[in-house]
């Protein structure tokens, strides 16, 4: 019987930067401070923040008003190929996956059964057969449907042995095989 169903599911996902705010809040005091300015000196776009208020005030009291020319002078010696060719770029900047290295693979763990086919054919094992009466039970097997019947005539399995697997036998063999399986 077919059911439909509809199943509503919440979830979460944290982006690289959510990761890397926690994984910075659990840092004790002393290895957050030591973190800072490691990145600090690793990324010269960023600014400390603890420059002087003053200093900064009085840099732009005394500075004139520059001319085009000179402003012109200052661009062009920013070297901007020095800052995008940095190849060392930390690894939590580039993970997009949204789990940490802790968190525990869950698998689901499945249990590969045998088959009815692959039973039947060990079951073959235990009778002594010729080797052609071996591969006729092992075609027989084969020919076994989904719910467990050979639902085809004596006489279609004999040309399809022909045929198929080039033995050639008559309907008696194939009749003998059927009921040493039964």
């Amino acid at each position: 019987m077919l059911k439909q169903q509809l199943n509503l599911k919440l979830s979460q996902k944290l982006s690289p930067q959510q990761i890397q705010l926690m994984k910075l809040i659990q840092l004790p005091t002393q290895a957050f401070e030591q973190r800072v300015k490691q990145e600090l000196e690793d990324n010269p776009a960023l600014d400390s923040g603890k420059e002087d208020q003053d200093s900064f005030d009085d840099e732009f009291k005394n500075e004139e008003v520059e001319s085009d020319s000179e402003i012109i002078e200052t661009e062009s010696e920013i070297d901007v190929d020095e800052y995008l060719s940095d190849d060392e770029i930390p690894d939590y900047r580039t993970q997009a996956n949204n789990y940490s290295k802790d968190d525990d693979e869950k698998t689901i763990p499945y249990a590969s059964g045998v088959s009815f086919s692959q039973y039947l054919k060990t079951q073959l094992q235990s009778f002594r057969l010729s080797e052609e009466e071996k591969q006729i039970a092992e075609f027989l097997v084969g020919s076994v449907d989904e719910s467990g019947y050979i639902r085809r005539e004596t006489i279609e399995i004999v040309d399809d042995l022909a045929f198929t697997q080039n033995i050639y036998t008559d309907e008696k063999t194939v009749e003998k095989i059927f009921q040493i399986g039964s």
